[in-house]
C-alpha cells in the first residue's frame, strides 16, 4: 500500500476548505424593491412616529433624519402618553449581531425623551435595527420593540 505524500493531502484538503468557503459566499445583493414586498412590520419614520401601546401606555418613537442613515448622527425621540418610570432604550441588530448599543436618553418633560445616537453600517446593504424600549408602570417592567431599516431609501 502506497502512502500519499503529505503535501498532496494538505493541498487537496486546503482546496476543499477554500472551495467550501467560496461557494458559501455570495456577493452583496441589494434588495429588489420591485420583486419583494415591503416589510410592513418595520417603522416608516418618513410618515411620522412609530406607535406601540403597552400596559395602556402609548409609546411613540421617531428618528431624525427619518431615513436613518448609518454612521451619521441621528436624533432618537421617544414620547409616552403618560409618565413612566425608568425608561431606557437600547439598539441591536434584528437579524445580525452588531453589538448592543445603549442609548443615553435626556428627559425634557415627564413624557418626552431624546438622544443623539450613531450606529454602524452593514455591508449587505439591508440592515434592520431594533430599538428596544423598556419602562416601569406601577413598579412592573414592560418593554416593546421598534424595528426599522437603516439607510431607508424612502
Amino acid at each position: 500500500m502506497q502512502v500519499p505524500h503529505k503535501s498532496a493531502v494538505l493541498t487537496v484538503g486546503l482546496s476543499f476548505v477554500l472551495a467550501t468557503f467560496l461557494l458559501g459566499c455570495k456577493p452583496n445583493q441589494e434588495p429588489a424593491a420591485s420583486s419583494s414586498p415591503a416589510d410592513t412590520s418595520l417603522c416608516t419614520f418618513k410618515s411620522g412616529a412609530c406607535i406601540k401601546t403597552v400596559a395602556n401606555v402609548e409609546i411613540q418613537l421617531s428618528l431624525n433624519p427619518w431615513h436613518a442613515p448609518s454612521e451619521k448622527p441621528l436624533t432618537l425621540i421617544v414620547n409616552t402618553s403618560k409618565p413612566v418610570a425608568d425608561l431606557k432604550v437600547k439598539l441591536q441588530g434584528r437579524d445580525m449581531f452588531m453589538g448592543i448599543i445603549p442609548v443615553n436618553l435626556d428627559q425634557s418633560s415627564e413624557t418626552d425623551y431624546n438622544a443623539n445616537i450613531i450606529y454602524g453600517s452593514c455591508s449587505s446593504g439591508y440592515m434592520v435595527w431594533s430599538a428596544i424600549v423598556s419602562f416601569k408602570v406601577d413598579g412592573i417592567e414592560k418593554f416593546t420593540t421598534f424595528d426599522f431599516l437603516a439607510d431607508n431609501p424612502g
